[in-house]
């Protein structure tokens, strides 16, 4: 499952970059996926947008077994 995790991650990380920013995955655990944001989406006001409605819509849709996504 971590790596049905990474490939949606590395699946958006082109999107990301285009605006100057990232993303790391830190820990899948339990369901709970947790994700550093990187660059500009570190300190944008868009970050929670961009991680629940993107992010987090893109893994639940290909891995069933997330519950949630976080920031740290």
């Amino acid at each position: 499952m971590m790596e049905q995790v990474q490939e949606v991650i590395e699946s958006l990380r082109p999107a990301l970059q285009s605006d100057g920013g990232d993303v790391e995955l830190v820990s899948f655990v339990a369901g709970i996926v947790t994700l550093h944001l990187t660059g500009a989406c570190s300190g944008c006001p868009m970050s929670t947008m961009t991680l629940k409605m993107g992010i987090e819509r893109a893994l639940k849709q290909s891995v069933p077994e997330v519950i949630d996504v976080i920031a740290v």
